[in-house]
């Protein structure tokens, strides 16, 4: 009994060894590779690099224009996620205490519009809002943060509604008994509550967006305005592409949201121990 629990537990390791090694093997050749030059990596992108100088990532940064484009996609997805967390959660939180024909069905609406695919919306987009009414030229970043606000409400109000359905409404009751307001029930009750659905949805809108290349690229028209994924261009030419200063600026792209992440997922962990708890 012993020794088969010892052989299931052994291929077990074995096989999240073999998984997390597939998964990271990716970033390692990223992280070696952004102190090779051109012809090194040309050359032998599995080698590790003959000198270690952070020369690339100093040119990268100049060359990316690292600050403002960083600041950028910082106030874009920032703006963008608060955007959809608060709104969401305010929406799934009507519709499930408010029963009604007309909720269920706008519930089912905007669950089903997942299914449209982008593409289908992008040439009508650029009519109505570039063509109609200007606002892309106008007001290119507020435009921007509220279409990803309305791209991503339909998956967050879809999650949230099904938490929120698990939440006593006793709790709310208690609330209004003790004179709170609708509102304050909201912020105060049903939003901490909300923390562990939150801060997961969070985290895949603000990967999502921080990492969306199309969108952007479609409202963003001035060079002042580009973020981080859209300024990889300035690397890439005709007829060759700069690795040297790429793969270090790629690796600046994703190491703020790697930051996020692992914040973000402590915070995960912590929330559903609380809730546990509770």
């Amino acid at each position: 009994m012993q020794k088969s629990k010892l052989i299931a537990n052994t291929l077990i390791y074995l096989l999240l060894t073999v998984t997390f090694i597939l998964f990271i093997f990716p970033f390692f050749l990223m992280i070696v590779n952004s102190f090779k030059g051109n012809w090194e990596i040309l050359e032998n992108p599995f080698s590790l690099p003959t000198s270690f100088s952070f020369n690339h990532f100093a040119d990268a940064i100049v060359k990316m224009n690292f600050l403002t484009t960083l600041t950028n996609s910082l106030i874009i997805s920032v703006t963008s996620v608060a955007l959809i967390i608060v709104t969401s959660a305010m929406t799934a939180y009507h519709m499930v205490r408010n029963k009604t024909a007309f909720n269920n069905t706008f519930f089912s609406v905007l669950v089903a519009s997942m299914i449209i695919p982008f593409q289908s919306l992008m040439i009508p987009m650029l009519i109505i809002y570039g063509a109609k009414l200007h606002l892309i030229d106008a007001f290119p970043v507020p435009l921007l943060v509220l279409l990803y606000g309305g791209f991503g409400s339909a998956m967050s109000v879809f999650i949230f509604h099904g938490f929120l359905k698990s939440i006593p409404y006793e709790l709310e009751e208690a609330s209004f008994i003790d004179g709170c307001t609708s509102k304050q029930t909201f912020f105060l009750i049903v939003l901490p509550i909300l923390r562990p659905t939150a801060v997961t949805l969070l985290i895949l809108n603000a990967m999502w967006i921080w990492n969306d290349y199309l969108l952007p690229s479609l409202i963003l028209t001035k060079d002042y305005l580009l973020t981080m994924p859209i300024q990889m261009k300035v690397f890439n030419g005709t007829y060759m592409d700069n690795w040297e200063l790429l793969i270090p600026a790629l690796l600046l792209t994703i190491l703020p949201m790697m930051v996020v992440y692992m914040i973000a997922q402590k915070q995960i962990i912590k929330g559903v121990m609380s809730g546990s708890i509770k």
